[in-house]
């Protein structure tokens, strides 16, 4: 099978198709042109996941990475696209959990000032975190359009 580019017609891409007798063009087109989607979700799993980060010796040991990183993959895509169908991505209503630097920002400020010892560093973290959170529903939305 070849393809040529619109935007580059000089160019052709050839392919070598193995299907069961019968199968249409269509068909066949339309699996080659899933190639883009496969290679993000193989780079975004890279990314997220270390699938590329196996250090073996032998295949068993390669098999069992690949396969929990891409589990691991399939099971975020699939909380991803749930929490999107849910609307979880709309303004949130709870600011971001408390990290360790967040944690041990408040405790440094504990006992400093006139108010009560860390009531600043304690709203400011609230509306920190709150902020942080619409910003990340803001981020995720975005994304999940394009």
């Amino acid at each position: 099978m070849a393809r040529r580019s619109l935007a580059r017609p000089g160019e052709l891409a050839y392919y070598l198709a193995y299907a069961p007798e019968g199968t249409d063009v269509e068909e066949l087109v339309r699996i080659a042109g899933t190639r883009w989607a496969i290679e993000s979700c193989f780079q975004a799993a890279k990314r997220e996941c270390g699938l590329d980060q196996y250090e073996v010796r032998r295949y068993p040991g390669w098999y069992r990475h690949i396969t929990l990183a891409i589990l691991a993959h399939a099971f975020l895509a699939a909380m991803t696209a749930a929490a999107a169908e849910k609307g979880a991505w709309r303004r949130p209503s709870q600011p971001v959990p408390l990290t360790v630097a967040e944690v041990r920002r408040l405790l440094a400020s504990a006992g400093a000032g006139p108010a009560p010892p860390g009531a600043d560093a304690l709203n400011w973290s609230r509306w920190r975190r709150r902020h942080q959170a619409i910003a990340r529903a803001c981020h995720y939305r975005r994304r999940t359009r394009t």
